[in-house]
């Protein structure tokens, strides 16, 4: 498929990006669409995969038949084989009548069953019978009913270790996995992050007659270097915030706004920065083991005794002096007191606040360049702007 094909799709389907594995995916839906093979969408949750099976069915044979996207994971285990079969009139309390289920609504049409991971066993093998044979039967029903429906379905779990696990019928997956197409995170995608960000915003400011957004090459580098965990859902919420929050009102004479990577820090999502060690084998209250508690309580020592080294040799230009070893003797003093551990005033510092004055440092040591300082300490930009505007604030 040429690029002129691929941009039209996005057109049609307001698809933004220029990723080559979100091309590699609209180019794959495309080719297989007129066939009537089952199809597999992996990805994150957020990724986009929703729109996938909407343009299969619409370049397929089935277009004129019904499309019925279903969430399997929004329907309770105890009515998914009635909302999927249906179900006879009296089959379980509350079925006051007979009704149709989703694969004999979509007859001559296309199914998608979004993740389709979180199915019960006891549907599966039903769903792995239709898939097999066309066939099925409703619930409370022996009368065995026929349906000519293309299933499409997606998942944001791996379904491998699913099967692996017991919790997925390996058959079943083999039976769905005609076609694999895989939606890229957008983590991924670094090069679409600031162009979807401005056409969220822009959609958002234009519909509340706001200024457009734009970001300084220091703010792009912030939102690009972030995950975003929640991918293209996430991205669109934080730049209606960022919008709605920092722009204003559009004039004749003014119809755009720029901000900073300072400002934009003030949005930016929380992230762990610091991942504490997990035991893995809890003891029988469910808390750290032994071992895991003093080596925890060891590297929170380590790391004070470290920090007040630091502070001592900014505030005094020296190290402090160190406790003697049991077999070591005093130096002879001289006629001026020595600063000795006990007589050095403590003020003792939260883990919030060594942390905060370990980031000051290192962002002074590198003359207030960002970038460098968190390259050295390990965390993100967006850290240390976020701490700039706290302090600033103050």
């Amino acid at each position: 498929m040429d690029i002129q094909e691929i941009q039209r799709v996005k057109n049609q389907w307001n698809i933004v990006g220029s990723d080559e594995a979100l091309g590699r995916a609209l180019e794959t839906a495309v080719a297989i669409a007129p066939s009537d093979l089952s199809v597999l969408i992996q990805g994150e949750s957020g990724t986009g995969k929703e729109v996938i099976p909407r343009i299969i069915h619409s370049r397929s044979l089935r277009k004129g038949g019904k499309y019925l996207p279903v969430n399997c994971g929004a329907i309770p285990e105890g009515t998914i084989n009635a909302e999927l079969f249906g179900h006879e009139k009296g089959s379980f309390t509350g079925a006051v009548g007979e009704r149709k289920g989703y694969f004999e609504e979509a007859d001559g049409g296309t199914l998608f069953l979004d993740e389709i991971g979180e199915l019960p066993r006891e549907t599966q093998a039903m769903l792995l019978r239709v898939l097999e044979s066309g066939e099925f039967m409703k619930v409370g029903s022996s009368r065995v009913q026929k349906t000519n429906v293309r299933v499409i379905a997606a998942t944001n779990v791996d379904l491998e270790h699913a099967v692996a696990t017991g919790k997925f019928r390996r058959d079943l997956l083999y039976r769905l996995n005609a076609i694999k197409i895989i939606m890229p995170p957008l983590r991924e995608r670094k090069g679409d992050i600031y162009t979807l960000f401005r056409k969220f915003s822009s959609d958002f400011s234009e519909r509340y007659f706001l200024r457009k957004v734009s970001l300084t090459h220091d703010a792009i580098s912030l939102i690009t270097n972030y995950r975003w965990p929640g991918n293209i859902r996430q991205l669109k919420n934080f730049a209606e915030a960022v919008t709605q929050m920092e722009s204003l009102p559009a004039t004749p004479l003014s119809d755009r706004i720029e901000l900073d990577a300072r400002t934009i820090a003030r949005h930016m999502p929380e992230e762990p920065e610091i991942v504490l060690p997990v035991p893995t084998s809890p003891n029988a209250e469910g808390s750290m083991s032994q071992n895991d508690r003093q080596m925890f309580i060891k590297a929170l020592l380590d790391l004070k005794q470290e920090v007040d080294r630091l502070r001592d040799i900014v505030e005094n230009g020296h190290a402090p002096v160190r406790e003697l070893a049991p077999q070591e003797e005093p130096e002879e003093q001289s006629e001026a007191p020595s600063r000795t551990v006990e007589n050095v005033p403590e003020t003792p510092l939260t883990m919030k606040e060594q942390r905060e004055e370990m980031i000051l440092r290192t962002l002074d040591k590198h003359a207030g360049n960002v970038k460098q300082a968190a390259a050295e300490l390990g965390i993100s930009d967006r850290t240390i702007y976020r701490l700039i505007a706290a302090k600033k604030g103050k």
